[in-house]
């Protein structure tokens, strides 16, 4: 470790994500009711706290393509937070399912996919059953499909129109196609308590990676 910067504000930093010119990042903050801190990166210090409009307990954070929004999963509040980056203030919100977990932007930007686990408990076997909702990023239509128990993270495949998912209690990857009609077939069975993700490099190719941050 080189340096660290304290942010006694922020209880249980969890995923973070940068703004386009890299002179700030803000880092989900998921205890002791949620919220975010926003951190300089220049000057190595915080630059404030933000909570919501109610407590809760936020996951992922994603940037949006024009580098203005930032979206922040909330898994108790089951959906999806819309934080002015500049002003660090909380411009909207997202109902989009129970547990609202993972985040991921379509190649081109014009949507935001979104793992919602179906549960708001983390420990024991697998909960309630999961669903992936796609947010249009310019209007903020949302569109919802079930895929199982408890997506956890997710990411894009090169191939046009397609994502995969998967959670650390599940036992196998599933692929859902853009359209909204669900594809059960798995790319291949994982270890159970794996915490991983899967990254397909090509059609039919896949590897594991760790979580779903890269």
């Amino acid at each position: 470790m080189q340096q660290s910067i304290s942010a006694p504000g922020c209880s249980g930093i969890n995923h973070a994500d940068f703004s386009i010119d890299g002179r700030y990042a803000i880092f989900t903050c998921e205890f002791r009711g949620g919220g975010l801190v926003k951190i300089d990166l220049i000057n190595r210090q915080v630059l404030g706290y933000l909570r919501f409009s109610k407590k809760g307990m936020p996951q992922d954070i994603r940037i949006s393509p024009d580098g203005s929004r930032f979206y922040v999963a909330d898994m108790h509040a089951d959906g999806v937070y819309v934080v002015d980056g500049s002003s660090f203030k909380q411009i909207d919100f997202i109902p989009t399912g129970v547990g609202t977990h993972g985040l991921y932007p379509s190649r081109d930007g014009t949507e935001l996919y979104v793992a919602n686990r179906g549960s708001h408990s983390t420990r024991g076997t697998p909960h309630g059953k999961g669903s992936v909702t796609v947010i249009d990023t310019t209007t903020s239509a949302i569109k919802t499909v079930s895929v199982g128990k408890e997506p956890h993270g997710l990411t894009v495949w090169p191939q046009p129109g397609r994502y995969s998912l998967r959670h650390t209690l599940g036992p196998a990857l599933r692929s859902v196609a853009r359209n909204g009609r669900e594809d059960v077939s798995a790319c291949f069975q994982c270890q159970r308590r794996r915490q991983a993700i899967v990254v397909v490099g090509a059609v039919g190719q896949c590897r594991v990676r760790h979580r779903s941050s890269y």
